[in-house]
């Protein structure tokens, strides 16, 4: 982002609310699938492909958006996809048809690619400028809004609300949000730092940092889509309860983010780095090692804690590399990330049909460990 005066809490604030928008609507969608999926009258195999549309729509819209960030400014991308947002999360919550679900998500998706982006360039540029670790308190904000908007609109639909009502209110909180962090948001970007509207290929460092957000990402993915599966089927736990283990997950990353950037700046990025994934390593190796269910769900709080600050250091150190023009390397960190978010599951479950889940698990332990072997990428 272009040079600008020194920063201050106003913008730090406006940046946290961004991340709590991106986290609320994310969060908003997951109770309405399977009423999305009821109105629809369409079985497991249709949604799992009409869920790809949200996918495509953020794979798409993400390579892109650094351009554009770098000319028209963070604050125009991140207020015109954050009201389409609420614009879009509405109809998921009336639409009825296969082809108009299939469009909504793709614009959801969109939406959320673009803001996504968008929120971590200004997030870059607010750190970079305050010049100590702000990235796991604001990427905090989005794990928190994820719960309280999965947790508000559930418990709108559990008191009677209809699905149609329960997106306007969230909508309606969204927009609140945006408007309060308007004036906090960056106007002026930098035309100088990005060649073009086309995406460019990761080089250098970033397709380093790339791949190893694609890692992680991966794993995040698989502990969403298969520790429950992981507990009923090898540990013995009754399905009602399977979902504990993600929850564990969950709160343990969300506890991490919140008190990751006093750690890191007591530790650096590179240590923090290296003793995250290792910790999320270890993780993934006792639930897939021993067989004992409280062992697999203290594994899953480990993954958690240990890949807290993995993701926010990353998007740190794409940020201050010189490769490339931080716009570019944003959104392509970001597309890769989110790549291996989905492709995640369809390759967790590829490998656990050859040669079982618990081995699959055992391989993210593997693969995590190696992300920690190129800490020193992300040194300050």
């Amino acid at each position: 982002m272009a040079a600008a005066p020194r920063l201050g809490s106003r913008h730090r604030r406006a940046t946290r609310a961004v991340f709590l928008v991106a986290g609320l609507a994310m969060g908003a969608w997951a109770p309405l699938v399977p009423y999305a999926k009821a109105r629809a009258g369409i079985d497991e195999a249709t949604l799992g492909l009409l869920l790809l549309s949200l996918g495509f729509g953020s794979l798409l819209a993400m390579p892109v958006t650094g351009g554009i960030a770098a000319r028209a400014g963070c604050r125009r991308v991140i207020l015109a996809s954050g009201a389409a947002l609420c614009l879009v999360l509405p109809w998921l919550a009336w639409l009825s048809s296969l082809p108009g679900l299939a469009l909504a998500l793709f614009g959801l998706g969109a939406a959320i690619g673009t803001f996504d982006v968008a929120i971590n360039l200004q997030a870059v540029a607010v750190e970079k400028d305050r010049g100590r670790a702000l990235m796991s308190g604001f990427h905090g904000y989005f794990s928190i809004g994820g719960i309280v908007g999965a947790g508000a609109v559930s418990a709108l639909l559990w008191l009677g609300t209809t699905p149609l009502a329960a997106t306007l209110a969230v909508a309606v909180a969204l927009a609140a949000l945006l408007l309060y962090a308007a004036s906090g948001l960056l106007r002026e970007g930098d035309r100088e730092s990005h060649g073009g509207l086309l995406p460019a290929l990761p080089r250098g460092a970033v397709a380093v940092i790339g791949a190893l957000c694609f890692v992680v990402f991966l794993a995040e993915g698989a502990m969403l889509d298969w520790s429950a599966l992981l507990l009923r089927d090898e540990r013995g736990v009754p399905a009602a309860l399977a979902g504990v283990g993600y929850a564990a997950f969950a709160a343990a990353m969300s506890l991490g983010r919140m008190t990751g950037d006093r750690v890191v700046q007591r530790l650096g990025p590179s240590r923090v780095f290296l003793g995250g994934a290792l910790c999320a390593a270890i993780g993934f190796a006792l639930a897939a090692g021993v067989d004992a269910a409280p062992v697999a769900l203290f594994g899953f709080a480990l993954v958690g804690l240990g890949a807290s600050n993995l993701v926010p250091i990353l998007f740190t150190a794409a940020g201050r590399q010189r490769a490339m023009p931080a716009s570019a390397a944003v959104s392509a960190i970001s597309t890769l990330g989110y790549a291996g978010l989905l492709v995640g599951p369809a390759l967790i479950g590829f490998v656990a049909h050859r040669i079982g889940l618990l081995w699959a698990f055992a391989l993210l332990a593997a693969g995590l460990a190696a992300v920690a072997a190129n800490a020193r990428t992300v040194r300050a």
